[in-house]
């Protein structure tokens, strides 16, 4: 008898005590375990590690031409030199020309620990150490310093940061499309450029004047250059549609190469993603 009076004294106790826990404040009453605070955060959680160099000019734009072929409009905007060479993982055989990234610092006092948004366009073949390597320009890896200091965060040379894909926004441009110097009527080559969205390149295809529902396949030939060898001559007005890498979208740049196309010239068309 005693022991069960005993054994309610003590369930109504703990019933009080719950209520009192409820009444004042629930953080008084239990120790919570300890968690990864940054794992948490909901604003870090699509980040990614990398690897990062930078090359060329302290304050320039990587190299002159780069493996996907813009040339030196990557010095322009909307590229305005903040660009990189990635590394196999990113550039993907020249698949990855025109992919936009954010990549930021914060391992080091010089660190902004802001993003800036990168665009690929040139290969670092010999990036290799990590799975995903940035060789960012030297404006670019100066940007994710604090003001000021970007000489110092440049002097670190090799840096770990933090990355994530990004949708491309090229504000006031549409896709463009540069015919190579060296096409001619019977083989066909175009770099294409400023490609909103994914910024990939899947597919490319080709109509040509007069031809209303046969498109005809373009191969990569480098970078973001596409080509097309034929027997007979090429009938231009010639039509374009390019195929995301990611989403699959598809856009029609409708007569964006005139029956009087040159070699070099470059022709903007009136779409975009």
């Amino acid at each position: 008898m005693t022991i069960l009076v005993v054994d309610r004294y003590y369930m109504l106790m703990n019933l009080l005590f719950a209520l009192t826990c409820l009444l004042l404040n629930l953080t008084h009453c239990f120790s919570p375990k300890k968690f990864n605070i940054s794992a948490a955060t909901t604003s870090d959680s699509d980040w990614s590690i990398a690897g990062s160099t930078w090359y060329g000019n302290p304050t320039g734009y990587g190299s002159d031409g780069g493996a996907c072929g813009y040339g030196n409009a990557v010095a322009q905007p909307p590229f305005s030199k903040m660009v990189s060479a990635g590394g196999p993982s990113l550039f993907k055989s020249g698949k990855g020309c025109g992919a936009c990234y954010q990549v930021k610092c914060t391992s080091k006092s010089a660190c902004s620990k802001n993003p800036v948004t990168v665009v690929i366009t040139d290969e670092c073949p010999g990036c290799v150490k990590e799975s995903v390597h940035f060789d960012l320009s030297g404006t670019a890896f100066g940007a994710m310093a604090i003001s000021g200091q970007d000489s110092q965060l440049r002097n670190v040379g090799e840096l770990q940061i933090l990355y994530k894909k990004v949708e491309c926004n090229y504000i006031g441009k549409t896709v463009t499309f540069q015919v190579d110097k060296g096409s001619n009527a019977n083989s066909f080559a175009v770099l294409v450029a400023y490609v909103n969205g994914d910024g990939e390149i899947g597919r490319i295809e080709l109509k040509q004047a007069l031809d209303s529902d046969k498109w005809l396949s373009m191969s990569q030939s480098w970078g973001a250059v596409w080509k097309l060898d034929v027997s007979s001559p090429l009938r231009a007005p010639l039509s374009l549609r390019v195929t995301s890498l990611e989403s699959g979208k598809t856009v029609v740049a409708s007569n964006v190469i005139p029956a009087n196309w040159q070699p070099g010239a470059i022709y903007k068309s009136n779409v975009n993603f």
